[in-house]
């Protein structure tokens, strides 16, 4: 009866009644004929509102967060998602991406239990099939064949009026936080908190120095705040002096300007005596600075990784023994490089890390709800500006931490769903 009640499709910001789902819906979407620069791959589109599976759940969306991953998804590299899904039998010819949110549950599948109509949620992006075997025997599902990230693996993203997802995506909405600041956070800060206290014996813990690449962006701007809330001393990593005193606010003991050190890129072979020892005065130079950045001569129990190609060595050299280099993507490249002699020896461990799940999804949601990690929201944008936007961290140019959509949410604000 609902369902005969709905208009054909509703403005943005226009509230249907809770639970009134409309046929069609308004999207940014990309197809592959526009592939390309993000401002012109993004196009307003009206798109049928997606049917639900048994353990879906459809959510109203109130605001998105931005992410690289689209930046890619609008390149259509390093792969096109519309056709990796069309080869997995995927009927639609077009890409709606986004993987943060905050909304509105606005209809559930039928064996939905967890969330009911009218929850106010942020959701997290990791989905998986639920009889998956290794997660119908409680494996952890990230290492699950399954496992893809939704708004960009995955379609339906958040990008829209209305966003479907898993039931066990959804999980409170820090009542603290305006819809915009609710969407920012979860990509960045549960990828972060795995890489933090996701690895047995190399979790993050009191008195631990952290060296975090990247520090004023999104994944650092979380990973100074979860290391500081451990009780950790988090060194930040830079590429300019004026990012400094944010990370220092956010709770780094010591910022460092990689741009003072040359020694960057893939380690040179170490038959190249000339080459690997100026490596080396470089790579020590930049130890000595952690050591200055924390006030004694104490290495990082863990780094914080995601340049790649160009710091994996150094980060390496410079972790201590019995710790761990762990990273989540290879922004300068992928081909690592590391002196064996090293890691071996001193028994260091280079980790890979990958999003999270739904527990630890749960445990930077906690930390924002209690305060002692902030989303670091810096900009907020208009629907009609998601290309824009996208552009803008295509092009580095956008601001220190993380950045919004408002969709139907009409302005920022607490509890307005207009």
């Amino acid at each position: 009866m609902l369902a005969a009640m709905a208009k054909q499709v509703y403005d943005l910001g226009e509230v249907p009644e809770l639970g009134v789902v409309p046929k069609r819906m308004l999207a940014q979407v990309i197809r592959e004929e526009r592939f390309g620069e993000p401002e012109q791959a993004f196009k307003l589109e009206e798109i049928d509102v997606p049917e639900l599976g048994p353990r879906d759940v459809l959510v109203y969306v109130m605001a998105a967060g931005v992410n690289y991953n689209n930046v890619w998804a609008a390149l259509g590299i390093p792969i096109n998602v519309i056709k990796a899904r069309q080869k997995a039998g995927a009927a639609e010819d077009f890409h709606i991406g986004g993987s943060d949110a905050s909304g509105v549950v606005w209809k559930v599948g039928s064996d939905v239990t967890s969330v009911k109509v009218g929850d106010e949620v942020v959701v997290h992006c990791g989905q998986w099939a639920p009889d998956d075997p290794l997660v119908v025997a409680g494996g952890d599902p990230m290492f699950a064949s399954s496992e893809k990230i939704w708004g960009y693996e995955t379609n339906w993203g958040s990008f829209a009026q209305f966003a479907k997802v898993q039931d066990h995506q959804c999980l409170p909405r820090p009542k603290n936080l305006t819809w915009e600041d609710s969407a920012a956070f979860m990509l960045v800060g549960a990828t972060a908190y795995r890489m933090l206290h996701g690895w047995a014996g190399n979790e993050v813990k009191s008195g631990d120095v952290v060296l975090i690449w990247g520090g004023a962006g999104g994944l650092g701007s979380m990973a100074i705040q979860i290391a500081t809330a451990a009780g950790a001393k988090p060194v930040a990593v830079v590429g300019d002096d004026s990012k400094a005193e944010y990370c220092r606010k956010l709770g780094a003991v010591g910022v460092i300007n990689r741009k003072d050190f040359t020694h960057w890129g893939m380690l040179p072979h170490w038959k190249d005596d000339a080459a690997y020892t100026a490596w080396a005065r470089g790579a020590r130079s930049f130890g000595k600075a952690v050591w200055e950045a924390v006030g004694e001569r104490k290495n990082p129990a863990i780094v914080f990784e995601h340049p790649g190609e160009a710091t994996i060595p150094t980060s390496i050299f410079v972790c201590d023994t019995g710790g761990m280099v762990v990273v989540c993507a290879g922004t300068t490249g992928y081909n690592a490089t590391l002196d064996l002699r090293y890691h071996w020896m001193r028994q260091k461990r280079l980790q890979g890390s990958h999003f999270a799940n739904d527990e630890q999804a749960a445990g930077i949601t906690q930390l924002v709800a209690e305060g002692k990690v902030d989303p670091c929201l810096a900009r907020v944008f208009e629907f009609n500006e998601t290309g824009a936007c996208h552009q803008l961290m295509r092009n580095n140019k956008h601001p220190n931490g993380n950045m919004a959509i408002l969709v139907n949410a009409k302005t920022t604000g607490l509890k307005t769903l207009g």
